[in-house]
């Protein structure tokens, strides 16, 4: 559990400071021109609507951040606890390199076997924000490094399957395909699998502007889930802009 009320929105803001400093350099030099310059009302009309659009994103971003990781209760992860009426014995989080989940996920099933795996490729996740991420020092287990189409672990293995935030960063189709097929390899029949992910919808896109566009369409997560052969058990939202799925990988009929 965070002990910094605004632990979230900071790491936020750390993380893609680049975005923040060329967000607030763009509003005060358009601010500057609006001043300095004399402009025709059409031009001088649109830097305004365009510096107003910069300002708004750039304090829903942080706004929307806060409540997401420091209000919503979201991120003490207590909710995944009744998704799993019947305690798993082995489960494995997969994530990219940041773990702020493994922690919570041992509080909640404290006498069970877990495997964590990195599925970080530094050839495909280069963006800056993940690579700050990566060097942020969180205390996380040590986790094995995996590649998301080769998961080190045996054919249904696991009981329980968490996958948090993270197969966003794969950002090709065909290496989320591979990673899907691998949970579903590594999973036992008739056990549960948890995504949780923001989606590139209107609540994303009115809290983070061009910025959704790094989540994925919810059309896409459906496909990934039935072409892996999961069905889906539960699917609700975690605040309006993520939204958690429960799948099942049914038992042999």
């Amino acid at each position: 559990m965070k002990q910094n009320r605004y632990r979230g929105v900071i790491e936020i803001a750390w993380f893609n400071r680049h975005q923040y400093v060329a967000g607030t350099l763009v509003c005060l030099g358009a601010g500057w021109i609006w001043l300095r310059i004399p402009l025709p009302v059409i031009p001088c009309a649109l830097l305004a609507l365009g510096t107003g659009l910069a300002a708004f994103w750039l304090a829903a971003s942080l706004a929307a951040s806060h409540y997401i990781y420091d209000r919503s209760g979201l991120s003490t992860w207590e909710w995944v606890k009744p998704l799993f009426p019947k305690p798993p014995t082995r489960w494995a989080n997969i994530h990219c390199g940041f773990d702020e989940t493994t922690a919570s996920l041992d509080r909640l099933f404290p006498r069970s076997e877990r495997l964590v795996l990195d599925i970080f490729d530094a050839g495909e996740m280069t963006e800056a924000s993940l690579q700050r991420a990566r060097r942020c020092e969180t205390r996380a287990p040590v986790a094995v490094r995996a590649q998301s189409a080769a998961l080190p672990a045996r054919d249904e293995q696991m009981e329980a399957l968490f996958v948090l935030f993270a197969a966003h960063e794969l950002r090709h189709r065909f290496a989320r395909s591979a990673l899907f097929r691998e949970l579903h390899r590594v999973l036992a029949r008739d056990r549960r699998f948890l995504l949780v992910e923001h989606l590139r919808d209107g609540w994303n896109f009115l809290a983070f502007g061009l910025g959704y566009w790094h989540f994925l369409p919810r059309r896409e997560w459906v496909a990934q889930i039935r072409g892996a052969g999961f069905t889906v058990e539960r699917e609700f939202h975690k605040t309006p802009f993520v939204r958690a799925r429960l799948l099942r990988k049914e038992a042999r009929s």
